[in-house]
This record gives structure tokens, C-alpha cells and sequence, in this order.
């Protein structure tokens, strides 16, 4: 990849921020965490510690920054992070309307600006888990933890991709792209719902690279959609969803030696 994805990404959000505020107000009301394009509950994923009183927790790629607001909520002194100041501004009036104290910082989280071992706890919904360079932002995660920290990411799982074509038309149970080498997709001129640069690797890459880095795998889920779903979602039909895997999500953490 070598056109300039942060500057393609940080342009495509900023024209479409509007588009998510309906989304952000929902998701910051919400009484319970949902996860992904279909709001799979927090009881069945566990992506987020029950307690997180006295931990210090960054979102890396926050967008409206309700999975800070979440964590905020469970004790947490929270960061969140976006390149999109226009999303940033949306996350800052909605963590205004439901008073919940939160910094949130124009940041990139492949090269941010805080110190080695700054946080116990990070987490990314899309945002940077399929925005950013996985080789560059998971080595600044790493970076940002402190030994024994802990590192939750979901992202699209690279079988919904490889079954998404060229043109970017709804997924469907043909494969239209090579999964040997996998490394993401540029959206940006496809006929249906132009977007930015996103990035996957085959589950084999992933497992590779966070033993590079020096990531313990904790657990890895594959979500589906849930039986009540319908229509399409993000280029996904549910029918699709419900059969094959859409998601996916890596627990990992920073060993303490």
C-alpha cells in the first residue's frame, strides 16, 4: 500500500461524520454495551472488563467515542483518540449531554503521542483495528501498554472480505478475492458505497504478527449475526452473517517479563 491511507481515511471521515451522529447519540444511551455492525450483546462477547476502577484505558480510533463512554462507566480514566475532528466534536458534545468525563485528543494510533506504558487497557472498535496499518498499530499499542496490560480489538473477519466483489457489492457465498496474502482493501473507486483504505490479514498473518510484536493471544471470537437480523449492514447481508463469520475479535496482552 502506498497512496497516503491516513489522509484518504481522515478525508472520507470527516465528509461522512454526519452520518454517525445518529449512531453515536444511540450508542452513548444505550444501558448495555452492543459490539459491531449488529449490536451483539457485551454478555455474550466480553470485550470489556466488568471493573475497571483505577485502570487507565484508551480507544484507538474512537470515532463518536461511545466504547470510552462505556468504559468510563465501569471506573475507568479514559482517553480516546480519532483523526477526524469532526467525529472528536461529536464525541465531545455527547460526553457533555451524559456527563461522563472522558479526554479525547486528535491522534493517530499508529504514531500517537504518549509515553511508553501510559495505559492497562485498550481497545478498538473498527477504528483503528481495520483503519490503521496492523503492523504499525498494533506495535504502538504494544508500546502504550503497561506489562500485563490488555489489548481488545474487533474488526471484519478477512472471510467476509475475500467474499466481498471487486465492486464492492453486498458479500454473497462466492469468493472473489485471494486470502493468501491478504492485506486489506482499497474502497475509495468501487461502484457500491465508496469508502477509505481498510486493512485484514489472513488469521495465520494475524497470529504472526502478534507473536513479532510480542502479543499473547487470550482468546479469539468469531461473531456472527444475530437470528432476529435483517437487511444489510456495512455491505453485509444478514442472511450472509448468519451463516459465515463477520467479525472478529483478538484478545490479547503485553506479558510482563
Amino acid at each position: 500500500m502506498t497512496r497516503d491511507y491516513v489522509a484518504i481515511n481522515r478525508d472520507i471521515w470527516e465528509e461522512d461524520a454526519s452520518n454517525w451522529v445518529e449512531t453515536g447519540e444511540r450508542l452513548w444511551a444505550a444501558s448495555d454495551p452492543g459490539w459491531g455492525n449488529w449490536g451483539v450483546p457485551e454478555a455474550e462477547l466480553g470485550l470489556l472488563p466488568d471493573d475497571l476502577a483505577g485502570q487507565d484505558a484508551i480507544e484507538l480510533g474512537c470515532g463518536t467515542a461511545y466504547v470510552a463512554g462505556w468504559m468510563a462507566r465501569r471506573g475507568a480514566c479514559v482517553t480516546g483518540i480519532d483523526i477526524s475532528a469532526a467525529q472528536l466534536s461529536t464525541a465531545r458534545r455527547l460526553a457533555k449531554r451524559h456527563d461522563v468525563a472522558i479526554t479525547l485528543l486528535d491522534d493517530n494510533a499508529e504514531a500517537t503521542t504518549f509515553a511508553d506504558g501510559s495505559f492497562d487497557f485498550a481497545i478498538s472498535e473498527y477504528g483503528a483495528a481495520i483503519w490503521c496499518r496492523p503492523d504499525r498499530w498494533l506495535t504502538e499499542a504494544w508500546r502504550l501498554l503497561r506489562p500485563g496490560g490488555r489489548l481488545v480489538f474487533l474488526g471484519n473477519h478477512p472471510l467476509s472480505l475475500i467474499c466481498t466483489p471487486e465492486n464492492g457489492a453486498p458479500c454473497d457465498t462466492v469468493i472473489h478475492r485471494p486470502y493468501r496474502g491478504m492485506w486489506g482493501a482499497d474502497w475509495t473507486q468501487v461502484e457500491f458505497d465508496p469508502s477509505g483504505i481498510s486493512f485484514n490479514l489472513t488469521v495465520a498473518d494475524w497470529f504472526a504478527l502478534f507473536k513479532d510484536i510480542g502479543f499473547d493471544v487470550q482468546n479469539y471470537q468469531e461473531v456472527y449475526a444475530p437470528t432476529h437480523a435483517r437487511h444489510v449492514r456495512a455491505g453485509i447481508p444478514a442472511e450472509w452473517a448468519k451463516r459465515y463469520p463477520v467479525e472478529q475479535v483478538w484478545h490479547l496482552s503485553k506479558g510482563t517479563a
